[in-house]
């Protein structure tokens, strides 16, 4: 029995030869490729393409929770366009979004050469530059929040102090346009730290014989930002706004927090206003539509800006 099995698995027929055939099989380049990319399309299938869909189908139906709903075409797109909150949600959106990264293109340029430089306690620095960056959102925005409290503001109380500004100073929260440049300060505080490390990664591996050759020729240090750092740091520059520009687009918790869109929808996103029409509203149909409205305005982003990219 023992020598016909042995001559069994020799030809390939036993359990020794499947597994040989399967490990054959599988060593092949293209079933081995796909196998490898196999969890990515089950996760990005999962937790993108579905909800995705599932926002699709109900901005197109009245949906309500609890009620499913008929299908309504584009009512829900022609609703919202008709509203005043949301036309405001677009321009704060806007606004919010170009403001905000101006400041974290400037500071974070600046703090990322700040940071090349051979300063004492290097590596001590650069780790304590990432803190905003690494906390939860929630809990540091909450720290904000009590910081711009009406009655116990630490902000109003060092301005004061300073001389910067007289009593009993703005209520930050509690009007518009102070409202909106809180939401957009802890907006540039929280995404600082991402632009200057990702620009620091870019000007380490400019070649040091670049600013030698600029300095020969008598290039000073805004010459040699001009001529040599800024040429070499525009691709990265272009994929670091790229994203900056989405996580800015889409932001939710820091204006949630602070805020909640208020005061009199003045500092609504997109995010926010949506989360309020469907989830605390019960309109499902209208908040998938206006969470929708994100998508061809960052697609058009993303391709000017891969556009760009792939020219440089």
């Amino acid at each position: 029995m023992a020598v016909g099995s042995r001559a069994f698995e020799a030809a390939g027929l036993g359990p020794t030869g499947r597994l040989a055939r399967v490990h054959e099989w599988w060593e092949q380049e293209h079933v081995f490729g796909y196998g490898l990319i196999l969890p990515a399309l089950l996760l990005l299938a999962c937790l993108v393409a579905y909800p995705f869909g599932m926002a699709i189908y109900f901005s197109l139906s009245d949906y309500w929770v609890g009620s499913p709903g008929a299908f309504v075409g584009l009512a829900n797109y022609r609703e919202i366009l008709g509203n005043e909150v949301f036309r405001q949600t677009v321009q704060n959106s806007f606004v919010f979004t170009a403001i905000a990264l101006t400041f974290k293109t400037v500071l974070g340029v600046w703090l990322a050469l700040l940071l090349a430089r051979n300063l004492r306690f290097k590596r001590l620095l650069r780790g304590a530059v990432l803190l905003p960056w690494v906390i939860p959102t929630a809990l540091s925005t909450l720290g904000w929040w009590w910081m711009f409290d009406s009655l116990y503001s630490v902000v109003n109380w060092t301005a004061l102090r300073l001389g910067l500004m007289s009593p009993p100073g703005p209520n930050w929260l509690g009007q518009a346009g102070y409202a909106m440049a809180a939401v957009i300060a802890v907006n540039v505080w929280r995404g600082l730290p991402f632009f200057a490390i990702t620009v620091l990664a870019g000007l380490v591996s400019i070649p040091r014989e670049y600013y030698e050759a600029a300095e020969v020729d008598g290039a000073g240090s805004w010459g040699r930002f001009r001529h040599v750092t800024l040429p070499l740091l525009k691709p990265v520059l272009a994929v670091v706004i790229l994203f900056s520009t989405i996580f800015t687009f889409s932001d939710f918790n820091i204006v949630y927090v602070l805020t909640r869109g208020g005061p009199v929808n003045s500092t609504h996103l997109f995010a926010t206003l949506a989360y309020q029409v469907g989830l605390n509203g019960g309109n499902l149909g209208q908040g998938a539509a206006i969470s929708l409205f994100l998508f061809p305005m960052l697609a058009a982003v993303v391709f000017m800006q891969l556009r760009y990219i792939r020219k440089e």
